[in-house]
């Protein structure tokens, strides 16, 4: 050690401490939240309207009464929903007390249109009592009650759902104390809260993502706020590990033949925070990333011709009614239809109350087949310039393609390119539509943020609960260091210093407590 570096030590020891003291006053009561709430969203996540739960509520489709086709519909939008094609377009039943076939249509900009396939007309307002009748037919409960109109709450707070805004907030009166949420713009039930999901909630979900409604509904406000927490306790994780490593003995050990001066809490805290720093740090670390600081992990916007040339949608009228179909009976009777074109050819999707999936060729009804060929020659079509270095019929998740709190389609078709950001494209071989995508930048901060903070390691994940007992394992550490560290807080901010500690020499005493240490 240079002379120059001895005499700055001290004075960068005192500045290490006193950051690690107050930031973790602080930052502890956070780590303690984050990690907590964190367990229970393993189990309960925030709540929302599940395909499965959405296409269950819905009425079976009857398409001779369907008459107005997905051309007349898109027709029917305000010119600026019709400049760009729809992101998506479905055809559904809407109930009330006189339930018809609609067109329920997302366009380029996000906006959502109802269209009545019945007549083609654009559905306006819905009122408390018309809300109050779908809620009935989707539920299957004759007592539920509107409660109230509002423009958000705790469980709507989203971003996505500011175009269904207002909603009417329906009490169905089951044994679940379900409450579903219906667009007063176009009568679509957006949103489903159980008893148990809103009590579990404010443990898990709320907290962890500081989900609070009025901070929430400042997106930008929020961003910072999270970011700026978050970048807080990475500086006070950083320097704990850094004081936790300086104030170990493992060779020549303390007068006891302890590894820590400290005593209490203050030892809890210190071998805790030594043997769960590096994932404290990384939790901590990746959750930053996941807001995305500095726009360092932006996807760029898609390439709406690049698309529309792999579709081929536009190419010549959707044919409609639809060639004949079996209607099915019962729960096997579809309940939304998706038209969709495939390199020029146009296909129906139909989906039972199941969630069970037919693709049909509209034309003629029969069961739609799509061959590699056809997908890698269509394919190229979306990354223009490059080529497809690798198709590969992806029969199983792996570190990529995976679900985890989410549906994920198998098999699926990836393909490689080779242009500059590597991309991929992970095709649906039943209907040749895109399923997703990534490229390098995506696959980086799949290492960055999921992996380590999620831990949603294929091979772990796949064989829970393996998972459960490492995250759980991690977290109880975690938490320990953590709630250590407030316990030690209090009673710091409790304590006057005594003349002693006023007139020690600074960075004697380290952790978030002036505790006496062991010589």
């Amino acid at each position: 050690m240079t002379s120059a570096w001895r005499r700055a030590w001290p004075r960068l020891r005192h500045w290490l401490y006193w950051t690690h003291r107050w930031l973790g006053i602080g930052g502890c009561l956070l780590f303690v939240m984050w990690f907590v709430s964190g367990v229970v969203m393993m189990y309960v996540g925030y709540p929302t309207l599940t395909d499965e739960e959405r296409l269950a509520g819905l009425g079976p489709l009857r398409f001779e009464q369907a008459v107005v086709p997905p051309s007349a519909a898109l027709e029917a939008l305000p010119p600026a929903a019709r400049a760009q094609p729809p992101r998506r377009m479905v055809l559904e039943v809407q109930g009330g007390s006189a339930p018809e076939p609609v067109w329920r249509i997302t366009d380029a900009r996000g906006g959502r249109h109802t269209i009545s396939a019945r007549d083609g007309h654009a559905l306006g307002p819905v009122d408390a009592a018309q809300a109050e009748a779908t809620a009935r037919g989707f539920s299957g409960q004759p007592g539920a009650r509107w409660a109230e109109t509002l423009e958000r709450d705790q469980w709507t707070v989203p971003q996505g759902l500011n175009p269904l805004r207002p909603l009417h907030r329906i009490e169905v009166g089951d044994a679940a104390g379900t409450e579903l949420y219906v667009s007063s713009r176009n009568g679509e039930v957006v949103r489903d809260t159980t008893r148990s999901e809103r009590f579990w909630n404010w443990l898990g979900s709320v907290p962890h993502w500081i989900y609070f409604t009025p901070l929430r509904a400042d997106p930008p406000l929020w961003h910072e706020v999270v970011v700026w927490l978050s970048a807080a306790c990475i500086v006070s994780a950083v320097t704990g590990i850094v004081i936790g490593i300086l104030r170990v003995r493992l060779r020549r050990r303390f007068r006891n033949g302890a590894v820590t001066p400290y005593k209490g809490w203050m030892a809890w805290h210190h071998i805790a925070g030594l043997i769960g720093g590096f994932f404290v740090l990384t939790w901590i670390i990746s959750g930053w990333l996941s807001m995305n600081p500095n726009g360092w992990f932006q996807r760029g916007p898609g390439d709406v011709a690049a698309m529309a040339r792999y579709t081929g949608a536009g190419s010549s009228p959707f044919p409609w009614p639809p060639a004949s179909l079996p209607a099915g009976e019962g729960a096997a009777a579809p309940r939304e239809a998706l038209p969709m074109w495939f390199d020029g050819r146009p296909l129906l999707q139909l989906r039972d109350a199941q969630g069970r999936v037919r693709v049909v060729d509209a034309a003629t009804g029969a069961p739609a087949t799509i061959s590699r060929d056809d997908i890698v020659r269509a394919a190229a079509r979306l990354r223009p310039g490059a080529t497809v270095t690798q198709a590969t019929l992806q029969m199983r998740e792996d570190f990529h393609w995976y679900g985890h709190h989410r549906e994920r389609v198998l098999p699926v078709w990836r393909l490689e390119f080779d242009d500059a950001a590597r991309s991929w494209i992970y095709i649906d071989p039943s209907s040749g539509q895109v399923a997703g995508s990534n490229d390098r930048n995506a696959r980086l901060r799949r290492w960055l943020f999921n992996a380590a903070h999620s831990l949603d390691f294929p091979w772990l994940i796949q064989y829970r609960p393996a998972w459960d007992i490492v995250v759980w394992l991690l977290s109880i550490i975690g938490t320990v260091a953590s709630a250590s560290g407030v316990v030690i807080g209090w009673r710091r901010l409790r304590r006057k210093p005594s003349l002693r500690e006023r007139g020690a020499r600074p960075g004697v005493h380290g952790g978030a407590c002036a505790s006496k240490p062991i010589n």
